[in-house]
C-alpha cells in the first residue's frame, strides 16, 4: 500500500500517495487563483478530486472536501475586494440569505447523485454560460445596475436560491454561474458581480460544509491540506483582479470556460466509451 493520508480520512478507505496530495495541493491553489478572479475554480478542484480519490470515495466525500478546501480562497477573496469595493447590502442580503437556504437544500441531496452525472451537467452548464458570454462581447464592462428596491431584492433572491442549490448538488461553476447571473440579470459590472458572488459563493460553501459535516462526509486533513493552497491562489487572484478590471476579469473567464468546456467534453466521452 502507498504512503497514505487513510489514517487522517473520515473514510479509512480513502488514502492517497504523498504525490498524489502534492498534485490535489496545486489544484487547489490554481483554482483559488481562478476562483477569485471568475468564480468556477471548482471546475478544476472538484475534478482533480473525482480523479485523485479512490473509487470507494462517495460522492458526499468528495463534494464536502471539496467545499473546505474552496472556502478558503473564497473567504480570502471576499475580504480581499471588500477592502476597496463595496457592494448594495440591499442585493446581497436576499442573494446571500437565499443562497444558503438553497445550498443546504441542494447538499442534502447530492448523496443521492451518482458520480457519472457530475460530468456531463456540468459541461452542458459551461458551454452555455461560455457561448451566453462570448456573444454579448459589452457584457459586464460597464457597471450600470439595472433594478433597485424590492424588484432586486427578489431578483437577487432567486438567484441566489436557484445557483445556491446547484451548489449544493454538484457545486463546480457555482462562482461563474453568480457572476454571470448577477451581470446579466441585474446589469453589475464584472468586477462588481465578482464581489457579490464571492459573498454568496462564501455562503453555499458554508452551509454545505455544515451539512456534509454533520453527516461526517468531509476528509478534514486532506481539505485542509488543500484549503491552505486554495487560500494562497485566493488572496493572489483578487489583487491582479482588482488591478486589471472588468476586462481582464471577462477575458480569464472566457479562457477558463473554453478550457474546462474542452476537459470536460474529454471526460464525458472517455466515460461513456470506457
Amino acid at each position: 500500500m502507498p504512503q497514505s493520508l487513510a489514517g487522517l480520512a473520515a473514510s479509512p478507505a480513502v488514502g492517497i500517495s504523498v504525490w498524489v496530495l502534492a498534485a490535489l495541493v496545486l489544484a487547489a491553489f490554481v483554482a483559488g487563483w481562478v476562483d477569485s478572479v471568475v468564480g468556477g475554480g471548482g471546475l478544476i478542484q472538484l475534478p482533480a478530486l473525482v480523479i485523485a480519490l479512490p473509487a470507494d470515495a462517495s460522492t458526499p466525500e468528495i463534494l464536502g472536501t471539496n467545499k473546505l478546501s474552496s472556502v478558503a480562497g473564497t473567504l480570502v477573496a471576499t475580504l480581499t475586494y471588500l477592502r476597496t469595493i463595496r457592494v448594495p447590502v440591499g442585493m446581497v442580503l436576499p442573494l446571500v440569505v437565499a443562497a444558503f437556504a438553497g445550498s443546504a437544500a441542494g447538499s442534502s441531496v447530492a448523496r443521492f447523485i451518482p458520480k457519472d452525472l457530475l460530468t456531463p451537467v456540468v459541461l452542458v452548464a459551461v458551454v452555455a454560460v461560455g457561448a451566453y458570454t462570448y456573444l454579448k462581447p459589452t457584457l459586464g464592462r460597464v457597471h450600470e445596475e439595472r433594478h433597485s428596491g424590492w424588484s432586486r431584492a427578489w431578483r437577487s433572491g432567486l438567484i441566489g436560491v436557484v445557483i445556491g442549490f446547484y451548489d449544493g448538488v454538484l457545486g463546480p461553476g457555482t462562482g461563474s454561474f453568480f457572476v454571470i447571473a448577477i451581470v446579466a440579470f441585474l446589469g453589475f459590472g464584472f468586477l462588481q458581480g465578482t464581489v457579490a458572488a464571492k459573498l454568496a459563493n462564501l455562503t453555499t460553501n458554508l452551509a454545505s460544509i455544515l451539512v456534509f459535516g454533520i453527516h461526517g462526509e468531509v476528509l478534514w486533513v486532506l481539505g485542509g491540506c488543500m484549503a491552505i493552497a486554495n487560500l494562497a491562489g485566493g488572496f493572489i487572484g483578487a489583487k491582479m483582479a482588482m488591478r486589471h478590471g472588468n476586462e481582464f476579469i471577462r477575458t480569464v473567464f472566457l479562457v477558463v470556460i473554453g478550457v474546462l468546456a474542452i476537459k470536460l467534453a474529454w471526460d464525458t466521452v472517455a466515460q461513456w466509451t470506457g
